[in-house]
């Protein structure tokens, strides 16, 4: 068979394959928004109860999402490593969505750093406010790096998981690295260890669409506190971006093969 004939031969297959691939996508969306609808609204009472109530009910709703994106889009999740406890700086990539709730999911009572500009988001803005999260001004330069910390110090105190996203935005499977100073100054200031995360989720949460497969996050060895800033940057992103490089090739023969 030539080359011409089996690529003819293949776009049947591919078409069906998209055309299943978008119907599942939608059923999930479909699926999101009900079970996201319902407990929001279940949730209100949780906003003058113990912050706890509503740590509990986001890592509920977190593992729902996760059985509906597999049910309904054909799409799991492997962690891989050893998931931390405690009072330690856990700083992941970030390509969609999905990590936030993973690291909700996954980490005991984890206190993200998010951007500000969430907590005027009805509802959601209201729920993170309320779990504890620390919220940024990403304007406001050297003043933001001392309210991080500032509000840092209780959750330290509690014993509290932090989880900051070193880049700071969504990054593209592939995209080159911009991490930002922000983690580098946490790290220096809180004085923990921090554990590396490395991910593949972009490649299967892309927007809209949810492709099947397996997304793999990986939890990497504590980088020791005490580091200079230059040497924890470059020891972070280093090993970031090549277990990410790793994951991103494994997620791409997994693709290459079902697509």
């Amino acid at each position: 068979m030539t080359a011409a004939r089996r690529r003819t031969s293949l776009t049947p297959h591919r078409d069906f394959a998209a055309c299943l691939t978008f119907l599942r996508t939608i059923l999930f969306w479909i699926y999101f928004v009900l079970l996201s609808v319902v407990f929001y609204l279940a949730a209100l009472p949780t906003l003058v109860l113990p912050r706890r109530a509503i740590v509990r009910t986001s890592q509920t709703w977190s593992w729902c999402v996760f059985w509906g994106l597999k049910v309904f889009a054909g799409c799991g999740m492997e962690v891989r490593g050893e998931i931390p406890h405690g009072a330690v700086l856990v700083a992941a990539k970030h390509m969609s969505m999905w990590d936030t709730l993973a690291l909700y999911a996954l980490l005991d009572d984890v206190c993200i750093v998010v951007k500000r500009e969430l907590y005027k988001i009805p509802f959601y803005g209201w729920y993170i406010r309320k779990a504890g999260v620390i919220g940024i001004d990403r304007a406001a330069g050297a003043s933001a790096l001392r309210t991080m910390a500032g509000e840092a110090a209780p959750v330290i105190k509690a014993r509290r998981p932090i989880a900051i996203f070193p880049e700071g935005t969504r990054k593209k499977p592939g995209a080159p690295p911009d991490y930002k100073p922000g983690v580098a100054g946490l790290y220096g200031l809180l004085r923990l260890d921090c554990v590396p995360v490395a991910l593949n989720s972009g490649q299967f949460w892309t927007g809209f669409l949810k492709r099947p497969g397996r997304i793999v996050i990986e939890f990497l060895p504590p980088i020791p506190a005490g580091l200079k800033r230059s040497e924890f940057t470059r020891e972070l992103e280093g090993r970031i971006e090549a277990a990410t490089a790793v994951l991103v090739e494994e997620g791409r023969r997994l693709l290459a093969k079902d697509g």
